[in-house]
């Protein structure tokens, strides 16, 4: 008798533990969640496009051919398409092959490729077959107005991010010796450079 007290008191002890359980998650959820999900939003969303942009630098390398993504600011969607022999066709891959769209709380609201700035419309940016992307900032903002910028550096490949406006890439003057490692891969297809990369020297 005194052996299933025990095992009754136990049962009782862990059904009670669950219920303090269940009802502190609730709380965590309930409190903390929608705080955590709306500041998170406008982040993650910018961690995808960073993985978007360095996805598609390495297809263009390994597969020796000229990329472009797409940006519709006025939809919020985004896609690729394959530059062969100065023509565009849509990707192969079934990943890429519709496209994707950004969260219905985040907003491109600016995008500059080079010294051209887009505030609607459509926009591209070229992923070249050595690795260079064009040089590109964009600005992305959430419901209640918060701003993160993302800024890729073509010469470094580097990318910032910031939850303030960003200074436009400096002009670069680049000399010859270095200008001709630079160069797209001639079997990239086409191309050349990218539009407001490499100023005339003075």
């Amino acid at each position: 008798m005194v052996t299933g007290h025990r095992s009754l008191g136990r049962a009782g002890f862990t059904i009670l533990e669950m219920l303090i359980v269940l009802f502190l998650m609730t709380l965590v959820v309930v409190v903390v969640f929608p705080r955590f999900s709306l500041d998170e939003n406008l982040s993650s969303t910018g961690r995808k496009l960073i993985g978007v942009l360095r996805t598609f630098q390495g297809l263009a390398t390994t597969r020796q051919q000229i990329l472009k993504l797409y940006l519709d600011l006025d939809q919020g969607t985004y896609w690729m398409m394959v530059v062969e022999d100065k023509e565009e066709r849509l990707p192969l891959d079934p990943a890429w092959k519709l496209p994707r769209s950004l969260p219905e709380s985040i907003r491109l609201t600016e995008v500059s490729v080079g010294q051209d700035k887009h505030f609607s419309g459509r926009v591209d940016i070229s992923f070249f077959a050595n690795g260079r992307i064009e040089p590109v900032t964009m600005y992305l903002t959430d419901t209640k107005n918060n701003l993160l910028g993302l800024a890729v550096d073509s010469l470094t490949g580097g990318i910032r991010v910031s939850d303030e406006r960003l200074d436009p890439p400096p002009n670069r003057i680049i000399p010859d010796r270095v200008r001709l490692l630079l160069k797209p891969n001639q079997q990239a297809g086409a191309g050349g450079l990218p539009r407001g990369l490499f100023p005339t020297q003075q």
